[in-house]
């Protein structure tokens, strides 16, 4: 057996008297300092602590609807133009730039359910509690016309949800059904439904186009297959999911919003376990919507507050915002990914930046390169103690904070119970649940 051992000559290093200076080992390449990583850990703690000094996301508060903004709608081509609907019935549309509303349209008795664009821009469908669909111009009307929609559908149920195909010019929505409607007609082309349950919203993949998902209030999650005019399957969760976004990157991912404060986001591929459960909000989750990256997600709650998540990570990076925002019922990410909007109960519409501290306008090349040396020295030392609990800590209502002490209470008594039970049962009888499989209770093909 050989063993290597290190050998190192005593001369080098040991003194030979008490007076003796210390050697100290150095490296005499002038392009290596000798102090470069506490040099860099202080510039990086440095640049955490800027980064929060300089996080001040709100940007404006677009206001002037009379009631709670209900839905919100991107513009496929101008990244300036935002349609909202309201509960009475009201849809406005703004202009981001100057930030006022340049057209206000009367569309719906009772509350605009779903908003939606078309994939060229040139006109925009919209569903109300009337049972009606409308599909509206863009741009206004001439001088001395009268604002009418182009086409009115009446239906024989309240609609509750609408989504325009990415590439085809054909729509679907949902309510007890999910109907997949053509734009030149007047009847669906073809309805689907697996359960009778009314279902509360529909989204178009937008690589896949010819699959849609859908979410009911029996708890499930159905995909359907627009080609073949039938549900693929569906997974059964633990409680009712409000709305699903899927991923603009990645095809078979997407996420759902639920009733149980958490989002669970799934690959359609393997639908028994969630590939993460984010879980930061503390009531329930209202709206989710994707950055055009597919890196993130913004999520709206009904506990008052906004928070951005990233895709491979259960907790949130970031959480906005005010005293005076209520329950956040919709939320999306703009299509530059620089911007995020959220409209809330309090009939205000609010224009956040999804990174707090970024600087807006025209940054120099010396700007440029300094916020990519800070950003990659924050990567290095993120995991140090100091670093990390910086970068970390956010300021919190008391509402929340407190809420937040209360379900870590709860959840840890439910941790020691499973242990108790676990340990005076006979082995195996109480098995193990990893956190992903707990909440998903069946799934159906």
């Amino acid at each position: 057996m050989k063993v290597k051992m290190l050998s190192r000559n005593p001369d080098n290093y040991v003194r030979e008297t008490k007076l003796d200076i210390q050697r100290v080992p150095r490296n005499y390449d002038p392009t290596l300092h000798p102090f470069e990583v506490p040099r860099e850990y202080v510039r990086a703690l440095n640049a955490t602590k800027l980064e929060r000094v300089f996080a001040k996301p709100f940007l404006a508060s677009l206001d002037g609807h009379r009631d709670g903004v209900n839905c919100l709608a991107k513009h496929p081509k101008s990244l300036a133009t935002v349609l909202s609907g309201a509960c009475d019935g009201e849809v406005k549309i703004w202009n981001l730039t100057e930030r006022k509303c340049i057209r206000t349209i009367q569309a719906h008795e009772g509350f605009v359910r779903g908003i939606c664009t078309r994939f060229c821009g040139t006109s925009f469908f919209t569903v109300g509690d009337d049972k009606t669909v409308k599909q509206w111009k863009m741009n206004g009307p001439g001088y001395g016309e009268e604002e009418e929609p182009l086409h009115t559908i009446l239906g024989k149920t309240v609609y509750t949800g609408i989504d325009h195909h990415w590439k085809d010019p054909a729509f679907a929505t949902c309510g007890q059904q999910v109907d997949i409607w053509d734009e030149q007609r007047t009847s669906p082309v073809s309805s689907m439904n697996w359960g009778f349950d009314s279902i509360s919203s529909v989204k178009f993949n937008p690589i896949e186009t010819f699959l849609l998902g859908s979410c009911a209030s029996d708890r499930n999650i159905v995909l359907y297959d627009m080609r073949q005019a039938t549900p693929l399957k569906k997974v059964i969760l633990d409680m009712r999911t409000n709305t699903i976004c899927w991923n603009p990157m990645e095809a078979f991912i997407f996420t759902a919003a639920n009733e149980d404060y958490n989002l669970y986001t799934f690959d359609m591929r393997a639908l028994d376990a969630p590939v993460m459960v984010h879980m930061d909000h503390v009531s329930a989750v209202l709206d989710v919507d994707y950055s055009p990256t597919g890196k993130e997600f913004v999520s709206a709650s009904f506990d008052k507050s906004i928070r951005i998540f990233p895709v491979d990570k259960s907790q949130s990076r970031e959480v906005y915002h005010t005293k005076r925002m209520q329950h956040v019922i919709c939320v999306k990410w703009t299509s530059d990914s620089k911007y995020i909007m959220c409209g809330s109960d309090e009939m205000n519409i609010r224009l956040w930046k999804a990174n707090a501290s970024e600087k807006l306008g025209v940054l120099t090349s010396r700007e440029k390169s300094a916020n990519d040396y800070n950003q990659k020295l924050k990567e290095k030392f993120q995991h140090h103690p100091h670093v990390k609990r910086i970068a970390r800590h956010r300021h919190l209502p008391k509402s929340i904070y407190s809420q937040i002490q209360e379900q870590r209470i709860m959840k840890e008594a439910r941790r020691r119970k499973e242990m108790n039970r676990r340990k005076h049962s006979k082995p195996g009888s109480v098995p193990i649940v990893s956190e992903r499989k707990k909440h998903v209770v069946a799934v159906v093909k």
